[in-house]
């Protein structure tokens, strides 16, 4: 199976890659300009612009899973909507494939009816960015004619290890026996490979870390 992977220079989409190559698909790191980093291992390199739907068409007619790792920069959020709009018109004009899209937490329910961006003590530096993604998740479940999937991390998306013990929920929290919510990139980037290689979560948004969907604090 051939992958494409925008935004394989961050921090999430190059876990995404390199998880995909341990698993020997052949993956298609794509980046606006300059190179990717190096896996050590054989990777292909294409240069495309996200917000272009015309570079995104170009890439999907010959990838059957197009992943966007792409982020937002604090000076511009709104590029994780255009870049949904975008990739949702591209995929739309090759007429084939599945997208997997990388989310915000701030969009999940942290109590009932208050989302996560909507609680006390949430960090207000980081509120752009989370409205940003909730307004591109709103944009993906308008979407019928293409076969996304929307990935939205725990609260806390750290370093870690891969343990290969993540969960996956639905737009509520995730919380641990403590009370928090956490996945490390690694477990992060093996459950979007694992959608890649077994498709089950089709137009939906789904949220991955560990412990079980209930509500909790936010923090200990």
């Amino acid at each position: 199976m051939k992958v494409a992977v925008f935004g394989a220079r961050g921090r999430v989409g190059r876990q995404i890659v390199a998880e995909a190559l341990e698993r020997g698909l052949a993956v298609d790191a794509v980046v606006r300009s300059g190179e990717p980093p190096d896996w050590g291992r054989p990777v292909g390199h294409l240069q495309a612009n996200v917000l272009d739907p015309g570079s995104v068409a170009a890439i999907a007619r010959h990838h059957p899973v197009v992943v966007s790792a792409v982020g937002p920069g604090p000076a511009d959020p709104a590029v994780v909507v255009e870049a949904a709009h975008s990739l949702v018109d591209g995929m739309r004009r090759a007429a084939t494939g599945r997208l997997l899209i990388v989310g915000g937490a701030g969009s999940l329910e942290a109590a009932p009816g208050t989302l996560l961006m909507e609680t006390p003590g949430f960090p207000t530096q980081w509120l752009p960015i989370a409205r940003a993604h909730f307004d591109a998740l709103r944009f993906l479940r308008s979407v019928r004619d293409v076969d996304w999937t929307c990935f939205s991390p725990s609260d806390h998306l750290e370093t870690g290890p891969r343990t290969g013990e993540y969960r996956i929920g639905g737009d509520r929290l995730l919380t641990d026996a403590s009370g928090r919510s956490r996945v490390t990139i690694p477990d992060f980037a093996a459950a979007i490979v694992d959608e890649v290689e077994r498709p089950r979560h089709s137009r939906r948004r789904v949220t991955v870390g560990y412990g079980e969907e209930s509500f909790g604090s936010r923090r200990p």
